[in-house]
Order: structure tokens, then C-alpha cells, then sequence
């Protein structure tokens, strides 16, 4: 068992496979001898070389479009974009090639690239980049979405990212990257198995990223008050582990989405109707969600930390439906 931090986590997964594999590389702005913008990939440059860790021009259409090439022609490219934010750029090659490359060569081509998305708010980085754009890639079929909330998560889903042979999503949140966890073990965590990381019988709260925190923080603080909350992490948002969910609301009959996404559109409200339309009858009270207030990101610390949601608003929800 080893402690590490949510960044070194990231990185130790993708050092074993690049140990373990010539194709696997990693590319992006700032990714080489400075080590990436957050110094996730601090190391790795004087590691495995300039010609498997690489800068890039400041162009997130072509940092995409250089994963889509490298993965269809047999490599298996990690593309880091600094700021979730800036996958906008790169939208084109993301949605309409990588995504539907496979489909519509009848499965003849494979595209395993691993596309790193450090998202989130809290760090006072202002609107363009603290974005919680989850929904925009969970929205899209050939798109595979996972969003560790910590470092063994991080480190066994960065495993099973890159040996995938299709496009995924790695979402990262920003403000935990110095945030340390144990480590037992160095196994891939399948995509689409989510973790119960409390056991409840009260009430099951859903959260994805930091949200995961802000739910075990309210867990904590309600049992003090006899109340006791199941606290559920998909890990995975596609797949979805739609079967642990069912069987959480089973157990509880009532539910809690944490999601640090804009409330209106989120994916939150994709995983309320699913348990609205297959599991109304295990429901005892309405799904209810918590989300960031419908703007932008605020940059002044006091308006971010009152726009963004935390424990005290997931602890209101719970005590509407208990």
C-alpha cells in the first residue's frame, strides 16, 4: 500500500503502460520538460523521451486530430488538453471523427486514445477555465466517459482508459490533484463499474468528482443526527453502472445527484430520468439534484465558492425526501 497524491496517481497509470508498451504516448501543451500545467506529467519527459512525450502548438484542434490519426493507424495516443474548457476547439475532430470512426468503418479501424480533461472549479480560475462540461461528452455515442474522485480510482481507471480501444474521456478534476489517498493495489478498474464508498440505508447520493467529497462530508455530518446516507461514485458516466444504482435505490428508496456541473442540462438529469423511468416503483420520494447555479464560472473567490455546490446544499436535499 503506498500514499499518493490524485495527480501522481494519474501519472503513475500512465507511466506502466508507456513502460509496458512502445505505442502508448502522451502529447500536449506543456506535457514535455515542464511537465504539464498541473505537473501531472512531471518526470516523464526525461522518462521516455521527446519522441513519446510532446508538446504541442496551442491548437486543441490538432491535438485531437493528431489522436484520431496516430490511434487509427496503430498507436495509442493520451492527449492532454490544459483545460477541459478548450476541448470546445476541438469539438469537430472529437464528435465527428473520433466518435463515429469505428462505426462507420464497420469496426475495421480501432481507436484507442485516452483524451486527459482537467475540469472543475474552486481554484479561482475564472470562466473559461473551471467548466464542468461532463454532459457535452456523455451526450455522444462512441464516446467513453470516466471522472475518478481519487487516487486508486485515478490510477485503475487511467489502467483500463488506455488499454481501451475506443475514445475516452479523462476527467480530472483540478482542485484535487494534490489531494492524497492509498493506493493498494496496481489492477485496472473496469469501465462501467461504479463503488459504493458509504454504505447507508436512508438515503443514496450519487456524486461524481469532487462532489464525492462534499457527499461524504454530508454523510458524516448527518449521522450525527441518526441519518445515514449511502454515498455512490459511478466512476465510470459511460458506461454507467446502472445496476449498482439500482440496487442502492433498492436498498434506500430515496436519492441525492451531486454533480458539480450547471444544474440545467447536466448529466445529473440523465441519470434522474433513468432511475425515474426503471426504477419509479423503488422510489419512496423524488429524485432530487444539486448543481452549480445556471451562469458562468464566477473568477472573485466569494462569488465562486457561492456558485459552486458543496456538503451543506447536498445535506439540504437529503433533508427534503428523508
Amino acid at each position: 500500500m503506498k500514499t499518493m497524491t490524485y495527480g501522481e496517481a494519474i501519472r503513475e497509470g500512465m507511466s506502466i503502460r508507456m513502460r509496458e508498451d512502445d505505442s502508448v504516448l502522451l502529447f500536449g501543451e506543456d506535457v514535455g520538460a515542464f511537465g504539464g500545467c498541473f505537473g501531472v506529467s512531471a518526470g516523464m519527459f526525461n522518462e521516455f523521451g521527446e519522441r513519446r512525450v510532446r508538446d504541442t502548438p496551442i491548437s486543441e484542434g490538432a491535438i485531437i486530430g493528431t489522436a484520431v490519426g496516430s490511434a487509427a493507424t496503430g498507436l495509442r495516443p493520451i492527449a492532454e488538453l490544459m483545460f477541459i474548457d478548450f476541448l470546445t476547439v476541438g469539438m469537430d475532430q472529437l464528435v465527428n471523427q473520433a466518435a463515429k470512426m469505428r462505426y462507420m468503418f464497420g469496426g475495421k479501424v480501432s481507436m484507442p486514445m485516452v483524451v486527459r480533461l482537467p475540469a472543475g472549479g474552486g481554484v479561482s480560475a475564472a470562466a473559461q477555465h473551471s467548466q464542468s462540461l461532463e454532459a457535452w461528452v456523455t451526450h455522444v455515442p462512441g464516446l467513453k466517459v470516466v471522472y475518478p474522485s481519487c487516487a486508486q480510482d485515478a490510477l485503475g481507471l487511467m489502467l483500463s482508459a488506455i488499454d481501451d480501444n475506443n475514445p475516452v474521456m479523462f476527467i480530472e478534476h483540478k482542485a484535487m490533484y494534490a489531494m492524497k489517498g492509498e493506493v493498494t493495489n496496481y489492477e485496472p478498474i473496469p469501465l462501467g463499474k461504479g463503488d459504493i464508498k458509504r454504505a447507508g440505508k436512508d438515503v443514496t447520493v450519487i456524486a461524481t468528482g469532487k462532489m464525492v467529497l462534499e457527499a461524504l462530508a454530508a454523510a458524516k455530518t448527518l449521522e450525527k443526527e441518526g441519518i445515514e446516507v449511502e454515498v455512490l461514485d459511478p466512476r465510470s458516466l459511460y458506461p454507467l453502472d446502472i445496476d449498482l444504482i439500482n440496487k442502492s435505490v433498492g436498498k434506500t428508496h430515496r436519492v441525492v445527484v451531486a454533480t458539480e456541473e450547471n444544474k440545467r442540462g447536466g448529466f445529473a438529469g440523465e441519470i434522474s430520468a433513468i432511475i425515474n423511468e426503471d426504477m419509479f416503483d423503488l422510489l419512496d420520494a423524488p429524485v432530487v439534484r444539486v448543481g452549480a447555479l445556471n451562469t458562468p464560472v464566477p473568477f472573485a473567490p466569494v462569488l465562486e465558492q457561492y456558485y459552486l455546490p458543496n456538503s451543506k446544499d447536498i445535506i439540504k436535499a437529503i433533508k427534503e425526501i428523508v
